[in-house]
This record gives C-alpha cells, sequence and structure tokens, in this order.
C-alpha cells in the first residue's frame, strides 16, 4: 500500500492515545471500528460522556438497563452517529456488563472522523 492511499484508509492507521500508558479506546481490525465503552444507563439523554477510565469511551443512555434495552439504545445511538445503517453495529462483548465492545463496520474515513469529533476527548 502506498503512502498515499494509507492517509485515506482509516484501517491502516494506529489510534493516537494521548494517554501514555492507557489503552485508546478503539481500534481497526479488518475494515472495521472497534470501540470499547461504558455504558452509563438511566441517564437523562442519551450522548457522549467523554472517557471512563482512560480506555474506554462513555456513552449516556437514557434508556433502562431492562430486558437490553440500554444495549439496544446504545447501537442505535452509534448507528446514526457513525452514520451507517443500524445492522452495521454489532455488540461483541459486555450484553451484561457496563462495559462493552462494539464493531462498526463497514465505516470510512469521513464516517470515522465525523464519529471521533463527537467524543469530546483529546
Amino acid at each position: 500500500m502506498d503512502s498515499g492511499s494509507e492517509k485515506n484508509n482509516p484501517v491502516s492507521r494506529n489510534p493516537v492515545n494521548d494517554n501514555p500508558g492507557q489503552a485508546a479506546p478503539y481500534r481497526f481490525e479488518g475494515g472495521a471500528l472497534i470501540l470499547r465503552l461504558y455504558i452509563q444507563p438511566g441517564a437523562a439523554r442519551t450522548g457522549w460522556g467523554g472517557r471512563h477510565g482512560g480506555s474506554e469511551l462513555k456513552l449516556r443512555v437514557a434508556a433502562p438497563p431492562v430486558e437490553g434495552k440500554a444495549n439496544q439504545a446504545a447501537l442505535r445511538f452509534l448507528a446514526k452517529a457513525a452514520g451507517v445503517p443500524k445492522g452495521a453495529v454489532t455488540l461483541l462483548r459486555g450484553a451484561r456488563s457496563r462495559s462493552k465492545v462494539v464493531r462498526i463496520a463497514p465505516l470510512d474515513e469521513k464516517q470515522f472522523q465525523a464519529l471521533k469529533a463527537q467524543w469530546n476527548v483529546s
């Protein structure tokens, strides 16, 4: 892959971590964005809440943590925020935990940059 195409391909880039010693809250794997999230169910409104513990992005969800409602609300929010169909967002780990790993695929560079701009983290 030449250097010109590496700039435009989010899969070829490693995440920048501004906090040495802490894992970045995202990575690219096989054309997909993998996000590490901390979900806060029962919030006043659904939206980003910055970082949680350095290695996760915090997502506040208005839905209660009952019968998977908070998970469903989180996946819907992520799809809308990333500009992808709901089927492009998959919960990989954490169905019964506040810490979750989510896969968004496919995700192009423009969608990734728009999503990252919403995170409100440095």
